[in-house]
């Protein structure tokens, strides 16, 4: 057998709140540029989604990730399954989540980030909410990478 890591299985990691439009879709973001840091592309598998999925990303999230390099203008929400979420080893959920860990299984490492939704707050506290979000998604790579 290989010593080659990408045989073994992908950790896969969820983001996931009610609409799919805010807190979700800025980690999701900033936990595809830290996979693409770390060149774990081939070991992360990276979902999002919500239970309501709103129509668009919320207009101050596109803004604010935007002033940072990210694009999420034509990203649209999607809903997630349990099945998804059940395939994951992390689901990290925003703070609106009805999400029971039950609902997953004992062996899915469900967090509550509880943060703040995004959605028509003014600009200075949306970006509280990114910066916030990027140190939670680069711990969370950090404490897995470390793991490995």
């Amino acid at each position: 057998m290989s010593s080659n890591t990408e045989a073994d299985d992908p950790i896969r990691i969820a983001f996931m709140c009610v609409q799919n439009a805010g807190r979700s879709q800025m980690s999701t973001a900033f936990a595809e540029r830290e996979r693409e840091r770390r060149g774990l592309e081939d070991r992360v598998e990276i979902l999002t989604g919500g239970t309501h999925p709103a129509n668009h990303v919320h207009d101050e999230v596109v803004d604010v990730m935007d002033e940072v390099g990210f694009d999420l203008s034509d990203r649209i929400p999607r809903e997630i399954t349990l099945d998804e979420l059940r395939s994951c080893d992390y689901v990290a959920t925003m703070g609106c989540s009805t999400l029971d860990v039950g609902d997953v299984g004992a062996d899915v490492d469900v967090r509550d980030w509880a943060l703040e939704d995004p959605d028509g707050q003014e600009l200075d506290q949306v970006h509280e909410i990114r910066d916030e979000i990027e140190q939670r998604v680069i711990s969370l790579f950090d404490e897995f990478s470390s793991a490995e």
